[in-house]
């Protein structure tokens, strides 16, 4: 096509797929990368939540698709967007709603360090070494584990620290 011809501007907005069967591939997708990042865990996830990461690949790659013509209609990458923003408020709706989901759709922080005392089982669980840990807790300007009362691996990966409280004689 030449530059000065006009596009197939009926070829843009028709559907090229059927609208319920971008739903479902959309759907299937969408829970198939959520149940996997769920089960590859938080830690290599880095500073963005799994939901958030899943829906900004998803959004991109099926923006994407839907821009470079793959899908041949601008429409069917609408609904493939819409689809994935639907699952997105309709999980954060329901755990907010519904608490008693809330441990099956979305990650809660983990308790790594309890009263100065490793819980190596958590650590296990979630691959953190001691010395990986030792170093997130040196950033946070703590040196010993005597002096955390509690240290969390939170939903987005990070490390959160409570510091233990110093009794009147001790520093």
């Amino acid at each position: 096509m030449d530059f000065f011809t006009s596009p197939d501007w009926s070829g843009i907005f028709m559907f090229s797929v059927p609208p319920l069967e971008i739903v479902a591939r959309g759907s299937l997708m969408y829970w198939c990368i959520f149940v996997l990042l769920r089960v590859a865990g938080r830690r290599d996830i880095g500073s963005l939540g799994v939901a958030d990461m899943l829906v900004l690949v998803l959004i991109a790659d099926a923006a994407q698709n839907g821009m470079a013509g793959e899908y041949t209609s601008v429409a069917d990458g609408v609904i493939l967007v819409g689809v994935i923003v639907g699952w997105t408020v309709l999980i954060d709706r329901v755990v907010y709603s519904i608490p008693a989901l809330s441990k099956a759709l979305s990650l809660n922080h983990i308790c790594l360090v309890r009263d100065g005392a490793l819980i190596r089982s958590n650590l296990r669980r979630e691959a953190i070494t001691e010395e990986e840990l030792m170093g997130e807790l040196r950033q946070q300007g703590i040196d010993r584990l005597a002096l955390v009362r509690r240290a969390y691996i939170e939903a987005d990966g990070n490390i959160s620290v409570l510091r233990a409280e110093r009794t009147a004689g001790k520093r």
